[in-house]
């Protein structure tokens, strides 16, 4: 399994950090003497961070830095490193412990982004910058092949600019369901326009989960179907009014 992780990230097979990076503290726990994955992931989360800074540099030259932060966050936060994790299987190549494997925590977003994360520190370590330069692009470069124009402007915004133009009020965000364990919490959030719902999202966060929440509405159209339905209310209102006074 190592052998096919170093492959598919071009990682030299016989770099010193490779095994360390896919070694969670559980394993490290019942091994003393063996280090773990923690200290390549913060090393790893700051060349993630700078590597894909690079790629959107290149990828959107006329958008302004909010736009570029926004962009960066979606591509290189948990869900989305866990999410090219298990595509890949990588949970299969980490080392946990006993406890941790019998617990399932190999499927755990937070133990396989912090993995990827330790993987990119490693390549950096025993490759250089342009190999980390080249893992950092194999993992966020689907993501951000996906993104276009419009994923440019923040979903929320995009949400309440186009219901405000209609003369409606902006949207409200609620959280409808909530879970998860201290360490890896989850929000679902439904955003409303008046009394109707027009989307629902979920995310590691509230605002993770609100964001999911208006592109969800922003994807299905539902806020445009709500728009036309209050609309058509206004309008046939308006003509009993019209009629009354004739």
């Amino acid at each position: 399994m190592t052998e096919r992780i170093a492959n598919l990230l071009g990682i030299p097979l016989d770099g010193r950090h490779l095994v360390e990076a896919l070694t969670h503290p559980s394993f490290r726990n019942e091994r003393p003497g063996i280090r773990d994955n923690q200290r390549l992931e913060f090393l790893g989360d700051a060349i993630l961070g700078f590597c894909t800074s690079e790629l959107l540099w290149d990828r959107f030259p006329a958008a302004d830095e909010g736009v570029l932060t926004r962009l960066r966050a979606r591509l290189v936060n948990a869900q989305a490193l866990a999410s090219w994790a298990r595509a890949h299987d990588l949970a299969d190549a980490l080392r946990l412990g006993r406890g941790a494997q019998t617990g399932g925590l190999a499927a755990s977003t937070n133990v396989l982004a912090d993995a990827v994360e330790a993987l990119i520190a490693a390549a950096y370590l025993d490759g250089g910058l342009d190999t980390a330069r080249r893992v950092c692009s194999t993992v966020v470069g689907p993501a951000l092949e996906r993104l276009t124009e419009d994923a440019i402007r923040d979903p929320k915004s995009e949400l309440q600019e186009r219901v405000q133009a209609h003369g409606f009020s902006p949207p409200s965000y609620r959280v409808a369901e909530s879970g998860g364990p201290a360490h890896e919490p989850w929000f679902s959030v439904v955003v409303s326009i008046g009394e109707e719902a027009v989307g629902e999202g979920r995310g590691s966060s509230k605002r993770q989960a609100e964001r999911a929440a208006a592109t969800a509405a922003l994807e299905s159209g539902s806020w445009e179907r709500v728009l036309g339905d209050g609309l058509q209310d206004g309008a046939k209102e308006e003509q009993c009014g019209t009629d009354q006074d004739g």
